[in-house]
Protein backbone atom coordinates (compact mmCIF):
# COMPACT_ATOMS: atom_id res chain seq x y z
CA UNK A 1 0.00 0.00 0.00
CA UNK A 2 1.51 3.56 -1.13
CA UNK A 3 2.02 5.80 2.49
CA UNK A 4 0.46 9.07 2.21
CA UNK A 5 1.86 11.28 4.77
CA UNK A 6 -0.47 13.42 6.91
CA UNK A 7 1.47 16.56 5.66
CA UNK A 8 0.45 16.20 1.92
CA UNK A 9 -3.18 15.66 2.90
CA UNK A 10 -2.73 19.08 4.59
CA UNK A 11 -0.96 20.53 1.36
CA UNK A 12 -3.95 19.14 -1.10
CA UNK A 13 -6.80 20.87 1.39
CA UNK A 14 -4.77 24.07 0.93
CA UNK A 15 -4.25 24.01 -2.82
CA UNK A 16 -7.64 23.22 -2.69
CA UNK A 17 -8.20 26.49 -0.86
CA UNK A 18 -5.64 28.60 -3.07
CA UNK A 19 -7.45 27.37 -6.33
CA UNK A 20 -10.95 28.47 -4.57
CA UNK A 21 -9.52 31.95 -3.76
CA UNK A 22 -7.72 32.28 -7.06
CA UNK A 23 -10.57 32.06 -9.19
CA UNK A 24 -12.90 33.75 -6.95
CA UNK A 25 -10.92 36.94 -6.22
CA UNK A 26 -7.75 36.85 -7.89
CA UNK A 27 -7.01 40.27 -7.64
CA UNK A 28 -3.47 42.16 -6.80
CA UNK A 29 -4.94 43.17 -3.11
CA UNK A 30 -5.19 38.66 -2.62
CA UNK A 31 -1.75 38.62 -3.57
CA UNK A 32 -0.22 38.47 -0.16
CA UNK A 33 -3.02 35.92 0.49
CA UNK A 34 -2.22 33.78 -2.06
CA UNK A 35 1.62 34.04 -1.39
CA UNK A 36 0.94 32.61 2.33
CA UNK A 37 -1.11 29.75 1.24
CA UNK A 38 1.27 28.68 -1.28
CA UNK A 39 4.09 29.11 1.48
CA UNK A 40 1.83 26.72 3.36
CA UNK A 41 1.12 24.56 1.12
CA UNK A 42 5.01 24.13 0.31
CA UNK A 43 6.17 23.93 3.90
CA UNK A 44 3.47 20.60 4.23
CA UNK A 45 4.95 19.10 0.87
CA UNK A 46 8.33 19.79 2.67
CA UNK A 47 7.29 18.07 6.36
CA UNK A 48 5.74 15.52 4.54
CA UNK A 49 8.90 14.52 2.91
CA UNK A 50 11.09 14.88 5.44
CA UNK A 51 9.34 13.11 8.46
CA UNK A 52 7.37 11.00 6.34
CA UNK A 53 10.27 10.06 4.22
CA UNK A 54 12.99 10.55 5.88
CA UNK A 55 14.56 12.91 4.15
CA UNK A 56 17.30 14.42 6.28
CA UNK A 57 18.67 17.04 3.88
CA UNK A 58 15.16 18.96 3.96
CA UNK A 59 16.38 20.21 7.56
CA UNK A 60 17.81 22.74 6.33
CA UNK A 61 14.83 24.06 4.25
CA UNK A 62 12.61 23.99 6.59
CA UNK A 63 13.77 26.92 9.03
CA UNK A 64 14.36 28.91 5.81
CA UNK A 65 10.29 28.42 4.85
CA UNK A 66 9.69 29.17 8.38
CA UNK A 67 10.44 32.39 9.21
CA UNK A 68 9.04 33.52 5.83
CA UNK A 69 5.44 32.58 7.40
CA UNK A 70 5.13 35.66 10.15
CA UNK A 71 5.80 38.61 7.57
CA UNK A 72 3.54 37.11 5.07
CA UNK A 73 0.58 37.17 7.74
CA UNK A 74 1.05 40.36 8.97
CA UNK A 75 1.14 41.96 5.66
CA UNK A 76 -2.16 40.00 4.59
CA UNK A 77 -4.16 41.52 7.92
CA UNK A 78 -1.93 44.89 7.71
CA UNK A 79 -3.47 45.11 4.32
CA UNK A 80 -6.86 45.28 5.43
CA UNK A 81 -6.33 48.10 7.75
CA UNK A 82 -4.83 50.96 6.13
CA UNK A 83 -3.43 50.00 2.73
CA UNK A 84 -4.49 48.81 -0.70
CA UNK A 85 -1.19 48.01 -1.82
CA UNK A 86 1.38 45.87 0.24
CA UNK A 87 4.64 47.76 1.64
CA UNK A 88 7.61 46.48 -0.34
CA UNK A 89 9.50 47.18 3.48
CA UNK A 90 7.39 44.96 5.18
CA UNK A 91 6.93 42.36 2.34
CA UNK A 92 10.62 42.30 2.35
CA UNK A 93 11.23 41.08 5.95
CA UNK A 94 10.03 37.73 4.63
CA UNK A 95 12.99 37.03 2.07
CA UNK A 96 15.32 39.00 4.60
CA UNK A 97 14.22 36.79 7.56
CA UNK A 98 15.01 33.55 5.56
CA UNK A 99 18.60 35.40 4.81
CA UNK A 100 19.08 35.52 8.52
CA UNK A 101 18.28 31.93 8.94
CA UNK A 102 20.78 30.81 6.31
CA UNK A 103 23.24 33.04 7.99
CA UNK A 104 22.71 31.14 11.10
CA UNK A 105 23.29 27.86 9.46
CA UNK A 106 26.37 29.32 8.54
CA UNK A 107 27.99 30.92 11.91
CA UNK A 108 25.86 29.93 14.92
CA UNK A 109 23.16 27.09 14.47
CA UNK A 110 22.40 26.95 18.15
CA UNK A 111 20.56 30.72 18.05
CA UNK A 112 17.77 29.13 15.18
CA UNK A 113 15.24 27.78 16.85
CA UNK A 114 15.37 30.83 19.71
CA UNK A 115 15.38 33.40 16.25
CA UNK A 116 12.59 31.83 14.92
CA UNK A 117 10.18 31.37 18.12
CA UNK A 118 11.08 35.17 18.68
CA UNK A 119 10.12 36.03 14.99
CA UNK A 120 6.72 34.40 15.57
CA UNK A 121 6.00 35.85 19.06
CA UNK A 122 6.94 39.52 17.68
CA UNK A 123 4.31 38.76 15.03
CA UNK A 124 1.81 37.47 16.89
CA UNK A 125 1.48 40.30 19.15
CA UNK A 126 1.83 42.77 16.23
CA UNK A 127 -1.19 41.05 14.77
CA UNK A 128 -2.79 41.66 18.42
CA UNK A 129 -1.73 45.13 18.51
CA UNK A 130 -3.78 45.40 15.10
CA UNK A 131 -6.49 44.01 16.59
CA UNK A 132 -6.61 46.20 19.38
CA UNK A 133 -9.24 48.61 16.98
CA UNK A 134 -12.15 45.83 16.56
CA UNK A 135 -13.20 44.68 13.47
CA UNK A 136 -13.94 48.43 12.62
CA UNK A 137 -10.47 48.99 12.39
CA UNK A 138 -10.07 46.71 9.38
CA UNK A 139 -11.16 50.05 6.88
CA UNK A 140 -10.53 47.74 3.70
CA UNK A 141 -12.78 45.14 4.61
CA UNK A 142 -16.16 44.78 3.55
CA UNK A 143 -18.35 45.96 6.14
CA UNK A 144 -20.52 42.39 5.79
CA UNK A 145 -17.69 40.30 6.76
CA UNK A 146 -15.21 42.35 8.95
CA UNK A 147 -16.13 40.47 11.86
CA UNK A 148 -15.01 37.43 10.37
CA UNK A 149 -11.48 39.16 8.98
CA UNK A 150 -11.16 40.10 12.64
CA UNK A 151 -11.62 36.63 14.08
CA UNK A 152 -9.44 35.34 11.30
CA UNK A 153 -6.72 38.03 12.46
CA UNK A 154 -6.81 36.77 15.82
CA UNK A 155 -6.50 33.42 14.98
CA UNK A 156 -3.35 33.87 13.16
CA UNK A 157 -2.01 35.41 16.19
CA UNK A 158 -3.11 32.74 18.34
CA UNK A 159 -1.73 29.99 15.48
CA UNK A 160 1.95 32.12 15.55
CA UNK A 161 1.75 31.40 19.43
CA UNK A 162 0.57 28.42 19.22
CA UNK A 163 3.64 27.62 16.12
CA UNK A 164 6.18 29.54 18.80
CA UNK A 165 5.06 27.40 21.19
CA UNK A 166 5.59 23.92 19.46
CA UNK A 167 8.84 25.24 18.40
CA UNK A 168 9.49 25.16 22.24
CA UNK A 169 8.57 22.02 23.33
CA UNK A 170 10.69 20.69 20.01
CA UNK A 171 13.32 22.44 21.62
CA UNK A 172 12.82 20.96 24.89
CA UNK A 173 12.62 17.62 23.54
CA UNK A 174 15.91 17.23 22.23
CA UNK A 175 17.43 18.90 24.95
CA UNK A 176 15.98 15.97 27.07
CA UNK A 177 14.68 12.96 25.19
CA UNK A 178 17.05 13.50 21.86
CA UNK A 179 14.09 14.36 20.16
CA UNK A 180 11.92 11.18 20.85
CA UNK A 181 8.97 12.61 20.45
CA UNK A 182 9.77 15.54 17.52
CA UNK A 183 8.00 13.65 14.96
CA UNK A 184 5.06 13.47 16.75
CA UNK A 185 4.47 17.40 18.12
CA UNK A 186 5.83 18.40 14.11
CA UNK A 187 3.22 15.84 12.39
CA UNK A 188 0.27 16.68 14.52
CA UNK A 189 0.86 20.50 15.51
CA UNK A 190 2.51 22.72 13.45
CA UNK A 191 1.04 21.35 10.44
CA UNK A 192 -2.42 21.75 12.16
CA UNK A 193 -1.21 25.46 12.73
CA UNK A 194 -0.72 25.83 8.89
CA UNK A 195 -3.61 24.37 7.89
CA UNK A 196 -5.49 26.84 10.50
CA UNK A 197 -3.32 29.83 8.74
CA UNK A 198 -4.02 28.84 5.76
CA UNK A 199 -8.12 29.13 6.07
CA UNK A 200 -7.53 32.16 8.52
CA UNK A 201 -5.84 34.11 4.89
CA UNK A 202 -8.70 32.45 2.62
CA UNK A 203 -11.60 33.90 5.47
CA UNK A 204 -9.55 37.46 5.28
CA UNK A 205 -8.64 37.58 1.78
CA UNK A 206 -12.51 37.20 0.43
CA UNK A 207 -13.50 39.91 3.14
CA UNK A 208 -11.25 42.34 1.12
CA UNK A 209 -12.94 44.99 -0.95
CA UNK A 210 -10.46 45.14 -3.24
CA UNK A 211 -10.85 49.14 -3.68
CA UNK A 212 -8.12 51.37 -2.70
CA UNK A 213 -8.07 54.15 0.38
CA UNK A 214 -7.35 58.00 -0.87
CA UNK A 215 -4.80 59.10 1.08
CA UNK A 216 -5.51 61.72 3.75
CA UNK A 217 -8.64 60.47 5.41
CA UNK A 218 -7.80 58.13 7.90
CA UNK A 219 -6.53 60.63 10.30
CA UNK A 220 -5.65 58.92 13.96
CA UNK A 221 -7.51 56.73 16.23
CA UNK A 222 -10.52 58.18 17.98
CA UNK A 223 -8.97 57.62 21.14
CA UNK A 224 -6.43 60.05 20.48
CA UNK A 225 -8.99 62.44 19.25
CA UNK A 226 -12.14 62.49 21.74
CA UNK A 227 -15.66 63.82 19.33
CA UNK A 228 -18.05 66.01 21.63
CA UNK A 229 -21.56 64.68 21.36
CA UNK A 230 -22.51 67.84 19.23
CA UNK A 231 -19.74 66.52 16.72
CA UNK A 232 -20.53 62.95 16.65
CA UNK A 233 -24.56 63.76 15.89
CA UNK A 234 -22.86 66.25 12.67
CA UNK A 235 -21.08 63.22 11.45
CA UNK A 236 -23.34 60.37 12.61
CA UNK A 237 -26.23 62.72 10.62
CA UNK A 238 -23.91 63.18 7.60
CA UNK A 239 -23.37 59.06 7.26
CA UNK A 240 -27.30 58.62 7.95
CA UNK A 241 -28.08 61.02 5.23
CA UNK A 242 -25.82 59.18 2.71
CA UNK A 243 -26.83 55.72 3.94
CA UNK A 244 -30.93 56.64 3.26
CA UNK A 245 -30.13 59.54 0.34
CA UNK A 246 -27.86 57.59 -1.93
CA UNK A 247 -28.41 53.87 -0.28
CA UNK A 248 -24.75 52.92 -0.04
CA UNK A 249 -25.35 49.79 2.04
CA UNK A 250 -26.25 48.60 -1.26
CA UNK A 251 -22.71 48.16 -2.53
CA UNK A 252 -21.68 44.80 -1.31
CA UNK A 253 -17.85 45.88 -1.06
CA UNK A 254 -18.72 49.26 0.91
CA UNK A 255 -16.26 49.08 3.56
CA UNK A 256 -15.23 51.68 6.16
CA UNK A 257 -12.47 53.49 3.71
CA UNK A 258 -14.75 53.91 1.07
CA UNK A 259 -18.01 55.19 3.64
CA UNK A 260 -15.35 57.91 4.80
CA UNK A 261 -14.41 59.23 1.77
CA UNK A 262 -18.18 59.58 0.87
CA UNK A 263 -18.24 61.75 3.67
CA UNK A 264 -15.43 63.74 3.41
CA UNK A 265 -14.43 62.50 6.72
CA UNK A 266 -11.53 60.60 8.83
CA UNK A 267 -12.13 56.95 8.96
CA UNK A 268 -11.98 56.78 12.93
CA UNK A 269 -14.31 59.97 13.05
CA UNK A 270 -17.03 58.05 10.98
CA UNK A 271 -16.57 54.98 13.26
CA UNK A 272 -16.42 56.67 16.01
CA UNK A 273 -19.49 58.91 16.00
CA UNK A 274 -20.92 55.89 14.87
CA UNK A 275 -19.89 53.41 17.67
CA UNK A 276 -21.05 56.21 20.29
CA UNK A 277 -24.48 57.37 18.54
CA UNK A 278 -25.77 53.65 18.12
CA UNK A 279 -23.82 51.58 20.63
CA UNK A 280 -22.97 49.58 17.78
CA UNK A 281 -20.00 48.91 15.24
CA UNK A 282 -20.15 50.20 11.81
CA UNK A 283 -20.84 46.67 10.46
CA UNK A 284 -23.81 46.27 12.44
CA UNK A 285 -25.27 50.11 11.22
CA UNK A 286 -24.94 49.57 7.54
CA UNK A 287 -26.12 45.56 8.12
CA UNK A 288 -29.30 47.10 10.00
CA UNK A 289 -29.75 49.50 6.62
CA UNK A 290 -29.75 45.94 4.52
CA UNK A 291 -32.21 44.17 6.62
CA UNK A 292 -34.70 47.01 5.99
CA UNK A 293 -34.20 47.04 2.49
CA UNK A 294 -34.81 43.34 2.59
CA UNK A 295 -37.97 43.44 4.28
CA UNK A 296 -39.37 46.35 2.21
CA UNK A 297 -38.84 44.10 -0.99
CA UNK A 298 -40.10 41.13 0.57
CA UNK A 299 -43.11 42.94 1.54
CA UNK A 300 -43.85 44.94 -1.45
CA UNK A 301 -43.59 41.78 -4.59
CA UNK A 302 -42.53 38.47 -5.22
CA UNK A 303 -39.18 38.66 -5.40
CA UNK A 304 -37.23 35.85 -3.54
CA UNK A 305 -35.32 36.02 -0.73
CA UNK A 306 -31.91 35.18 -2.34
CA UNK A 307 -32.91 37.67 -4.83
CA UNK A 308 -33.60 40.57 -1.91
CA UNK A 309 -30.63 39.51 -0.34
CA UNK A 310 -28.35 40.53 -3.18
CA UNK A 311 -30.13 43.23 -4.49
CA UNK A 312 -29.98 45.12 -0.64
CA UNK A 313 -26.14 44.42 -0.58
CA UNK A 314 -25.62 41.10 1.10
CA UNK A 315 -22.79 38.59 -0.53
CA UNK A 316 -22.92 35.57 1.45
CA UNK A 317 -26.50 33.89 2.62
CA UNK A 318 -24.61 33.12 6.34
CA UNK A 319 -23.83 36.68 7.52
CA UNK A 320 -27.76 37.38 5.90
CA UNK A 321 -29.59 34.88 7.98
CA UNK A 322 -27.27 35.63 11.01
CA UNK A 323 -27.71 39.75 10.26
CA UNK A 324 -31.85 38.99 9.59
CA UNK A 325 -32.12 36.59 12.65
CA UNK A 326 -30.46 39.46 15.02
CA UNK A 327 -32.53 42.58 13.55
CA UNK A 328 -35.90 40.94 13.16
CA UNK A 329 -35.40 38.18 15.74
CA UNK A 330 -36.84 35.57 12.69
CA UNK A 331 -35.19 33.72 10.03
CA UNK A 332 -36.17 35.53 6.53
CA UNK A 333 -38.57 32.77 5.71
CA UNK A 334 -40.74 33.24 8.86
CA UNK A 335 -40.54 36.84 8.39
CA UNK A 336 -42.24 36.59 5.12
CA UNK A 337 -45.03 34.30 5.99
CA UNK A 338 -45.91 37.05 9.01
CA UNK A 339 -45.85 39.86 6.72
CA UNK A 340 -47.91 37.99 4.37
CA UNK A 341 -50.42 36.68 6.78
CA UNK A 342 -54.02 38.89 6.74
CA UNK A 343 -54.30 40.47 9.84
CA UNK A 344 -50.59 39.97 10.49
CA UNK A 345 -47.70 42.23 11.10
CA UNK A 346 -44.11 41.50 10.48
CA UNK A 347 -41.59 43.20 13.05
Amino acid sequence: MIFVPLPFVFALLLSLLFAYLLRSNGTLSTTPFLMLIGLCVLQSIIIGLRWGYGIAELRFVLPVLAVALPPLIYECFRGLVDEAQTSRIRLAAAPLAALVIVVLFLVQPILIDIAIIALFIGYALALLKLALAGPDGLDLARLESAGSAYRAMILAAACLFLSALFDILILLDFQWTSGDNAVILVGNANLFTLLLIGVAASVAARSHSGQERESGLRGTPAAAQPVSTSEDADIFGRIDALMRQEKLYRDENLNLSRLARRAGLPARQVSGAINRTTGGNVSRYVNAFRIGEVCRILSEGNSTITAAMYEAGFATKSNFNKEFQRVTGQSPDAWRKSAREPNGSAP
